[in-house]
């Protein structure tokens, strides 16, 4: 099946998706904040490079936007018509080193936390679970040595 759009279109389009700062990130963020939780954003220095870190209870999480990181039996994990084979090998791939770097994060002693972008565009008056769970995971943590920063 063909493109229903013109080569140089479908690489704007492509371009033009943000791997930053997206909209279910920002929800995520403002919901913790709500929650008094200090985190960093973008902890390039770890492996997967986690969207949100809580450091003091070495808590990672993931906003993984359902497309591209495969969320199984979501509507969004749709595979293209056209070059199935790349689209079906390219998100394999992003699958399997998503699997490796949160085994990575694991091994350092960090908890990941992933966070399905469905979840928080069609759900968000019950995303209270998410971040429920979130407390939960900070809960089992034992006290750090120094107290935890807590937003204003």
């Amino acid at each position: 099946m063909a493109d229903i759009v013109d080569r140089s279109t479908r690489s704007k389009m492509m371009a033009s998706i943000k791997g930053k700062n997206t909209v279910p990130e920002r929800f995520v963020q403002a919901e913790l904040e709500k929650r008094h939780i200090s985190f960093d954003a973008h902890a390039n220095h770890l492996p997967g490079k986690p969207d949100l870190v809580i450091p003091v209870y070495q808590v990672a999480l993931f906003v993984n936007g359902c497309f591209w990181h495969r969320h199984e039996g979501c509507f969004y994990a749709t595979t293209p018509a056209s070059q199935k084979e790349f689209w079906q090998n390219k998100l394999a791939e992003t699958v399997r080193r998503d699997a490796r770097k949160q085994a990575e994060l694991e091994a350092q002693g960090w908890r990941v936390i992933v966070v399905w972008e469905c979840g928080v565009k069609h759900c968000p008056q019950e995303f209270e679970v998410v971040i429920d769970a979130i407390e939960g995971e900070i809960a089992l943590s034992e006290w750090p040595e120094k107290p935890p920063r807590v937003r204003d």
